[in-house]
């Protein structure tokens, strides 16, 4: 709110407020309006981001999980690619650049956990070969909440937000608990969101809010836009990431996409496995 604006409150509309009993209204009164609404606000939108941020993790580990295997195989075959063309030319260049890729697809501290369970140190797990060659896998775990564990999450959200919080031990207390709804959530499970909501139901009602005074209120505002400032930009980034324009495209259908991309990935697999049989069959 701006100077000229609060003289004109004081001289104007603002002055000849009054409370249902029909006094003055308290001049803190319109400024702590704004400060509940502008929380209420930034809750919502906190909510709709973590939301799109559980549902690109979601989908980053699918992601991994059918598709890691293929991307795998792609890397390995233009590794060998490279080393047949090397051999062939005997060209200083064409070997270092096959030493590079293949010094890229060495064991990895980790790579298990990243790929999701497809291969190890030692290669690609059987279930990974059997997709190579459309065999029947094992399906990939999939974690999408169903609209029942949205709806629990949110009003879980909106009423266990810390921000809400009026003391320091309130917040934390908070926070702990939002950790865990948000790892529910990410398991898409209804019912420990269901066991959540009981348990919020059960516990230490929040305080009545006490008025703050003007600079504090003020304060609490200025916090409010900066947090929405950060927020939007942890916004900007999900939805401009790799992943997060991949479910973007398909909301609402995730595994046709996914099935698109294996499609296209596998035809290349077909590609480059011709042209390793051809660089790798005898000189005429």
């Amino acid at each position: 709110m701006t100077t000229s604006e609060g003289e004109q409150g004081s001289g104007g509309a603002g002055a000849g407020q009054t409370t249902a009993g029909g006094g003055a209204q308290r001049p803190e009164a319109r400024l702590e309006q704004a400060v509940r609404a502008a929380e209420q606000a930034l809750i919502e939108f906190e909510i709709a981001v973590d939301t799109f941020r559980i549902e690109v993790e979601n989908f980053s580990r699918l992601h991994e999980q059918r598709l890691g295997p293929v991307y795998a195989r792609l890397e390995e075959l233009d590794a060998r690619i490279l080393e047949a063309r090397a051999v062939r030319s005997g060209d200083p260049e064409d070997r270092r650049l096959a030493d590079d890729a293949r010094s890229r697809l060495q064991p990895i501290p980790g790579v298990e956990e990243l790929l999701g369970g497809w291969m190890d140190g030692g290669g690609l797990f059987p279930e990974a070969a059997a997709m190579l060659t459309d065999q029947p896998v094992r399906p990939p775990e999939r974690v999408r909440p169903s609209e029942e564990a949205r709806k629990l999450y949110r009003d879980l959200a909106r009423k266990a937000h810390p921000d809400l919080a009026q003391e320091e031990a309130e917040r934390h207390r908070r926070e702990e608990f939002i950790t865990r709804v948000n790892a529910a959530y990410a398991r898409g499970s209804e019912a420990e969101l269901r066991e959540l909501t009981a348990e919020w139901a059960a516990g230490p009602k929040l305080k009545e809010r006490v008025p703050s005074a003007g600079e504090e209120l003020y304060a609490r505002l200025e916090w409010l836009a900066q947090r929405k400032e950060l927020l939007t930009l942890v916004a900007k980034e999900l939805e401009e990431g790799a992943i997060g324009s991949m479910l973007r495209l398909a909301p609402h259908d995730p595994d046709r996409l996914l099935e698109e991309i294996a499609e296209q990935l596998r035809a290349e697999v077909a590609e480059r496995e011709a042209e390793l049989a051809a660089l790798e069959a005898p000189e005429s």
